[in-house]
C-alpha cells in the first residue's frame, strides 16, 4: 500500500520572516493573505478560532497551505470549497502547543469575514486573529490553553488597549455564521491560564 503523503508549499526566503531581534523565537512565515490596517486604527480585540483541515483532522499542514495561498485543493473532497479562497490568520496555535506567526500584528490578517463588535464591522481591522487547531468533537489540549494564554497576553503587553475581557471567539463576532473555537473551548479554563502565565518572552512580529 503506498503511503499517503501531504505536499508541502515550497517555502522562498521572502516567506520567512527575517530579523535578529527575533531570530528562532517561534516559526514565523508571511502569508501572501494580508494587507496594511487602516490608517489610525488601534489593534483593541483578540478573535479566537479553531481550525481543522480535512475537518477532524488536526495535521497542521494544509492549514499552513491554505494561509500560504498553495494549498492543493484536489487533494481532498473537502477542500473544493476553498478554491480561490484568500484567508489567514496572524498565528496558529497546533495541538502541541507551538506557535506559527504568518502575518506581522501592525498588519491586517484575513481571518474575520463579516463581522461586528461592539457596533463596529470588519472586525479585521483591528484585531488579532489566532488559529487553534481543534474542532468541535474533541477537547483542546492542555498545551494549547497554555500557549495560546501565553500568547495573549505578550499580545496585551503589546497594545495597551487589549486586556482579557477583549478576547472573543469567531462565534462573537459572527453569530450563526461561525461556531468556532465552540463547545470544547473552556473560557474558564483558558482565563484561569490567562491569570497563570507567567513567562512572557515570545518575540512577535
Amino acid at each position: 500500500m503506498k503511503k499517503n503523503t501531504i505536499a508541502l508549499c515550497p517555502i522562498l526566503n521572502d516567506d520567512i520572516f527575517l530579523s535578529a531581534a527575533h531570530d528562532k523565537a517561534m516559526r514565523q512565515l508571511r502569508s501572501p493573505h494580508q494587507n496594511e490596517r487602516p490608517t489610525g486604527i488601534n489593534v483593541d480585540l483578540i478573535v479566537l478560532h479553531a481550525i481543522s483541515l480535512p475537518p477532524g483532522q488536526f495535521e497542521s499542514n494544509h492549514i499552513e497551505n491554505l494561509f500560504m495561498g498553495c494549498l492543493d485543493c484536489a487533494a481532498h473532497a473537502d477542500f473544493e470549497s476553498l478554491n480561490g479562497l484568500e484567508v489567514s490568520a496572524h498565528f496558529v496555535v497546533d495541538r502541541a502547543g507551538e506557535i506559527t506567526q504568518f502575518v506581522g500584528c501592525d498588519q491586517r490578517a484575513w481571518h474575520a469575514g463579516l463581522s461586528e463588535w461592539e457596533g463596529r464591522s470588519g472586525c479585521n481591522d483591528f484585531a488579532i486573529g489566532i488559529e487553534m487547531v481543534g474542532d468541535e468533537e474533541r477537547p483542546f489540549t492542555p498545551a494549547q490553553y497554555r500557549e495560546t494564554a501565553r500568547l495573549c497576553r505578550v499580545l496585551m503587553q503589546r497594545y495597551p488597549l487589549l486586556d482579557a475581557g477583549r478576547i472573543v471567539g469567531h462565534e462573537d463576532i459572527a453569530p450563526g455564521r461561525k461556531w468556532d473555537p465552540g463547545k470544547q473551548w473552556q473560557w474558564d479554563r483558558f482565563h484561569r491560564s490567562l491569570q497563570r502565565i507567567r513567562r512572557l518572552n515570545l518575540e512577535l512580529l
